[in-house]
């Protein structure tokens, strides 16, 4: 597991901050999203596809809780290479959601792939 920079699990997921804008982790559950709102995220980014493995909790419960929280929720599933139309998705969302975002899937890492490949472009 890669180093991640919230290591404090009582104030919320452990995650790993890309820049100022961008963070990154796994999994999140519903109970994680006011954790999320306190430490100041604005937007959460998840890269999952629903169903990817059981028991996965489902980007509508997490965009639910998300709006209870006064946050933003975008849903740009990931599985296998990066396409042109998540693409697309991504740069739409960095340019008119609040940031800082908070994106995951099930490691991190698409999530991850997704800021970098638009903020490389």
């Amino acid at each position: 597991m890669w180093p991640f920079s919230n290591t404090n699990t009582s104030t919320g997921p452990r995650y790993r901050a890309v820049d100022a804008d961008f963070a990154v982790a796994g999994q999140i559950s519903p109970d994680d999203v006011a954790k999320l709102a306190e430490a100041g995220f604005k937007t959460i980014l998840c890269a999952r596809p629903d169903n990817e493995e059981p028991g996965q909790v489902p980007f509508a419960t997490i965009a639910a809780a998300a709006e209870r929280a006064g946050m933003s929720a975008v849903h740009i599933p990931v599985s296998g290479m990066l396409g042109e139309g998540q693409l697309i998705r991504m740069e739409k969302a960095l340019k008119e959601l609040t940031k800082p975002m908070f994106g995951y899937c099930r490691s991190g890492a698409r999530a991850g792939s997704l800021y970098g490949a638009i903020k490389n472009r």
